[in-house]
């Protein structure tokens, strides 16, 4: 079972700067930065970003949820045109007043906050970041959540969402449910203003949309795509650029051994600290880097 986010990586172009933006914009902290390990990049299966510089960014809540910022020369992908992950969800305080500070900086505002029509006391907007990384920011007033997703502990808080995107929702809630064995939502019909606009839809096009639920805290929503939407390519260095891979815990790596694109690997990088890490692909492409947790200690 997945039991919660640890990580979205990231691939741009300049991880420091995309650091910088995240540091002064969001109050981020950058907790961690270095080089890719031969270790790391192997159990990516992708041992060519081993020496690529990266940037490890964290929310001054403390909530341990981080963003890691690679540097790659994958082309980022258009944000909601293919298939994979697409957007980071990311809780926050005041989304107006969050709106007013990405007005002078490197995130462009391309969904303004409101009111979710499934619940209109959580108020979301959509922006892209300064590497063109689709992001969404959603305030959930204290006990308004349904999932029990907590809501934000400093002015922009922790990844609490992914969103992925596919040709066959029912083939991957499928895949979630018998796999990591997560209950999933039936797919339901659902405005997504900036997928529409990303396809050149009017803005009530409605999408098939489901849930994949975590133990508690996070979640998956799953979007059903256009079938002109591509898989996304794993690039020269192996991953896609942009939103690349998603870390998640599980109890123990061995039910998914067989899948996994390298051996696992035990690292002792942040933000691993000590636990064995593989790397499995997912149905519509996207890559999922599964850590044991608590990590297992090493043989006498």
């Amino acid at each position: 079972m997945l039991s919660s986010i640890v990580a979205v990586t990231l691939v741009v172009p300049d991880p420091d700067a995309v650091a910088r933006a995240y540091v002064d914009t969001l109050e981020y902290r950058a907790v961690e930065s270095g080089q890719v390990s031969e270790s790391v990049a192997s159990a990516w299966a992708a041992p060519l970003l081993a020496g690529q510089p990266f940037v490890l960014v964290q929310p001054s809540s403390g909530e341990p949820v981080y963003l890691r910022l690679v540097k790659g020369t994958s082309t980022a992908r258009p944000a909601l045109r293919t298939l994979g992950w697409n957007a980071t969800e990311i809780l926050v305080e005041d989304p107006p007043a969050l709106e007013r500070r990405l007005a002078d900086s490197k995130f462009r505002v391309i969904g303004p906050p409101a009111p979710l029509d499934m619940n209109p006391a959580v108020v979301a907007m959509q922006a892209l970041g300064p590497a063109g990384e689709l992001l969404y920011f959603t305030r959930i007033p204290p006990g308004k959540s349904k999932f029990n997703l907590g809501s934000a502990q400093s002015f922009v808080d922790r990844v609490f969402i992914v969103v992925l995107g596919v040709h066959d929702i029912r083939r991957t809630l499928e895949f979630y449910s018998q796999t990591f064995g997560l209950p999933v939502t039936e797919p339901a019909p659902s405005r997504v203003a900036v997928l529409a606009q990303a396809w050149g839809m009017p803005a009530d096009q409605a999408f098939p949309l489901a849930i994949v639920r975590l133990p508690e805290r996070f979640l998956i929503e799953v979007d059903e795509y256009p079938a002109a939407s591509e898989p996304p390519s794993r690039g020269e260095t192996g991953l896609p650029g942009g939103m690349a891979m998603v870390s998640f815990t599980v109890p123990s790596l061995e039910p998914y051994e067989s899948r996994l694109l390298a051996a696992p690997r035990r690292l002792d990088d942040a933000p691993y600290a000590g636990r064995r890490v593989g790397v499995m692909r997912g149905p519509s492409g996207e890559l999922l880097e599964l850590m044991e947790s608590p990590p297992i200690p090493p043989a006498p």
